[in-house]
């Protein structure tokens, strides 16, 4: 007879929703538990997501050769990296985080249940561990089992030659060539990390022009600086099918509906992510997902089933750690009626790319489309004192302000540091501050936030002169 054991409060999944959602519940003093079904603690976000690839990217950048004409005189001739060095840091953090997360769930007497869960009916969850299988009630219930990515049409991935993004975690060797299908955000970031390895990198989209959220401006500058690292964009490009070499060495051969066709060591397929939720028998609780495994929720991440909750990546959009986090908050406090603010709009994007990207408030597209009068301030690094000491003479930041009030309106920023320094504009955007905040604020020197300084008073003449 399977084991029953019940609970007040169960996250099918331990990635930030659920870590977040187990945690406040627990301080409420009752009886929670969190269902994982892979060895390492902390969902999609520490096994194959954010975890290991933004400490991927911080290997690279340690480890990359350095940029020409700055080598110091008898330099040593550079080694290149293996891929088992640049592996080897990440495995060590994906340990590390694992074992944080984990230690938080025992500290707040959260049960952990490791298997895959399955509903049997809306209050009870079957967990299944090699030959045993455990039945599990909750009076509430939080789906938190995050994406997996989108398959490539009409071929399995064979972590060798065609990959997913999951599977660059499995890769033996760096390749000397490399072809991305897909140039959304996990599809840029590893493009653009690739290209500093030195891999010649070709990126396919069917759209035309990346990461339309995004301010075009920064953007631009993000394909300028990778075209400066030799990567080759194929917009408005479909692929209409992946094939094999037939003859050794082996390759893959990327056909596109243009009568194009690329021929690369690695093809990395990165044309979105599905909700992990096929496995889960939704129809038992009374739920079914969307085409792409989503679970819809409202705006108390309450489904069509009172009680039970989702948050997280499998809801969709904007489908970041950080958002995941605060949305499992929400719906733990919304399910035992604890009070709670709901999430602000003006939460920070970053895009992990080389260089790095960030993004909060309003682009100037959304502004125009919207007939929102405003006025823009720049900073270019080379400018500020830190951004040379960084070596980086590329980076810029971008503040909107509205013409007439003067408020803040959105900050963009590329470049060394450009997610850290988004906090400083997210703050004042958040308390309803504008231009004389920056004007009348003295920053550390040197330091990135100095941009700020900068950009106003930018954003102050132009104001003036207009006048």
């Amino acid at each position: 007879m399977p084991v029953r054991k019940e609970f007040d409060f169960l996250c099918i999944g331990s990635g930030p929703a659920g870590q977040r959602a187990a945690v406040q519940v627990a301080k409420l003093g009752l009886r929670v538990g969190v269902i994982e079904k892979h060895p390492v603690v902390g969902g999609m976000c520490i096994n194959s997501g954010t975890i290991p690839s933004k400490t991927f990217r911080e290997a690279v950048l340690s480890l990359r050769p350095p940029q020409r004409g700055r080598e110091p005189s008898g330099h040593r001739s550079y080694s290149p990296p293996t891929m088992g060095e640049l592996l080897d840091k990440v495995s060590y953090l994906v340990g590390l985080e694992s074992q944080i997360v984990e230690n938080q769930l025992a500290r707040n007497n959260i049960t952990l249940i490791r298997g895959d869960a399955c509903f049997q009916d809306p209050h009870t969850i079957a967990v299944r561990s090699g030959h045993e299988t455990c039945l599990l009630q909750a009076g509430h219930i939080l789906i938190a089992v995050g994406t997996i990515p989108s398959p490539p049409p009409g071929i399995i991935p064979d972590g060798k030659i065609i990959i997913d993004s999951d599977g660059i975690l499995q890769l033996g060797h760096i390749p000397r060539t490399m072809v991305v299908i897909g140039a959304g955000v996990i599809g840029l970031e590893y493009a653009s990390m690739f290209a500093c390895l030195g891999t010649e990198v070709t990126i396919i989209d069917k759209r035309e022009r990346p990461l339309e959220f995004l301010d075009h401006e920064i953007v631009d500058e993000l394909i300028h600086q990778m075209r400066n690292r030799n990567v080759i964009f194929r917009l408005s490009e479909t692929v209409e099918r992946l094939d094999l070499s037939s003859s050794p060495p082996a390759r893959v051969i990327v056909q596109l509906q243009s009568g194009k066709r690329h021929v690369s060591e690695l093809a990395l397929f990165s044309v979105g992510r599905l909700g992990a939720t096929s496995s889960l028998n939704l129809q038992a609780a009374g739920l079914e997902a969307d085409n792409r495994g989503r679970v819809n929720v409202d705006a108390q991440l309450r489904t069509s089933v009172p009680h039970i909750f989702a948050a997280g990546d499998v809801i969709g959009y904007p489908s970041l750690a950080a958002t995941s986090s605060e949305q499992g908050r929400l719906a733990a406090c919304h399910a035992f009626g604890l009070p709670a603010e709901p999430m602000p709009s003006h939460y920070p994007i970053g895009i992990y790319a080389i260089p790095e990207i960030s993004m909060v408030g309003r682009t100037e597209e959304t502004l125009t489309k919207d007939r929102i009068p405003y006025e823009i301030g720049l900073a270019r690094y080379r400018e500020i004192a830190r951004g040379m000491i960084l070596g980086d003479d590329s980076g810029l930041l971008k503040m909107l302000f509205h013409r007439d009030t003067q408020e803040l309106l959105g900050v963009h920023a590329i470049g060394t540091g450009a997610t850290e320094l988004i906090h400083i504009g997210q703050a004042v955007l958040g308390m309803g501050g504008g231009l004389s905040y920056f004007l009348t604020t003295v920053f550390n020197y040197p330091t990135l936030a100095e941009c700020y300084k900068v950009a106003a008073l930018d954003a102050y003449n132009k104001l003036r002169q207009s006048q």
